[in-house]
This record gives structure tokens, sequence and C-alpha cells, in this order.
């Protein structure tokens, strides 16, 4: 009998990574990563920055911003083939109510790469600003996207808001957008149903 093969460290790494990713401790551990991070771009942009409205302005762009990101990575990146994102998302349309995300330090460190290309860019105080709130987006997009599936909202805004997504993993072609809906209104991928009705 021949000896059983030898996996490359690469793979047994990537494997554990895959398995941690699943975990309940990872999920939340994600939220305390990326509020930390949030909140010291935050306070290191509020240090920079001038006034109240500028911070406020780069504060809501960043949010604006995260909501495009939102789409693109539900659309382009967790619908495809992409192994990293792939393979949670595929688990998570199985099974919503389980806990696959992202590996705990992977959006924290993407955050702080792009706030270092952002920093070469634009103004100190209004890069570290944008990207607290393109984290605080990322965040609040999270803690939706539990919240719809682990939450039976009475509230009839929050009904629908929460249905619009529940359609989306019974029709994986539409529906991308978590926090709102705009960018499926405006880049046709609104879910309508026979009759005209979303």
């Amino acid at each position: 009998m021949p000896p059983p093969m030898m996996q490359h460290p690469l793979q047994v790494g990537v494997a554990a990574i895959v398995r941690m990713s699943t975990t309940r401790t990872n999920y939340w551990l994600e939220f305390g990563v990326d509020f930390a991070v949030g909140l010291a771009l935050g306070i290191a942009g509020w240090r920079h920055v001038g006034s109240v409205p500028a911070a406020l302005a780069a504060i809501l762009l960043g949010l604006f911003v995260f909501s495009f990101i939102e789409y693109v990575f539900h659309r382009w990146m967790f619908h495809t083939r992409i192994p990293l994102f792939a393979h949670g998302h595929r688990m998570h349309h199985e099974q919503p109510l389980g806990y696959e995300s992202l590996p705990f330090f992977l959006p924290a460190a993407i955050v702080l790469g792009l706030t270092g290309l952002c920093l070469l860019a634009m103004p100190d105080g209004f890069a570290l600003l944008l990207m607290a709130g393109i984290t605080f987006g990322y965040i609040l997009y999270g803690l939706s996207h539990f919240l719809i599936h682990h939450v039976r909202f009475r509230h009839p805004l929050l009904m629908r808001w929460a249905r619009a997504h529940h359609i989306h993993h019974h029709h994986p072609g539409s529906n991308f957008g978590v926090t709102t809906p705009l960018w499926d209104m405006l880049l046709g991928t609104r879910y309508v149903r026979r009759g005209g009705k979303s």
C-alpha cells in the first residue's frame, strides 16, 4: 500500500483558515477587530481635520462608498469561483444561520492596506476618516446581515428590508445589496415579481 500523500504546508494553512472562518469565535472576533480599526482610523483622522463638516462629509462619503463596495463584492466576488470568497458564501446560502465569514484578520488587513493607498492620494485627515466610514459601513453590513437572518422583524419597513435579502437566497442573481437596495435599483438587479412588485 503506498504511503499517504503529504499535503503542502500552504494547503494545510489554507484549510485551517477555511475551517476557522466557519466558527462563531472568528465571526464575532472579526467585528471586534474591525471596530477597533475603524475607531483608531476615526480618532486619527479627527486629529487632522480642520472642521466638523469636513469630518462628517468624509465619514458619510466612506459609508456611501462602502455601499457600492458591498454590492460589487456580493455580486462579482461572492458569487464567483474564487475559493476564498465563494466557498464561505456558498456555505452561507446552504446554511443561512451559520457563522461563515472571512478570516477575522483579513478585512482589517485590507482596510489598512487601502488606508495606506488613500494616504498617498489625499489629505491625511480626509483619507483616515473616509476609511473609518468605509470600515463602519462594513461593520453595519455585517450586523445587518446577521440581524436579517436571526431576527423576525415586526415593523413593516424592517420586514420589507429583510425580505429583500431573503429573496436573494431564493433568486441569487438579484438583490445583492444588503444594507441598501440603491445599487440593485441603479444597476438593474433588483428582484421584481411578475406583476411589477419587488
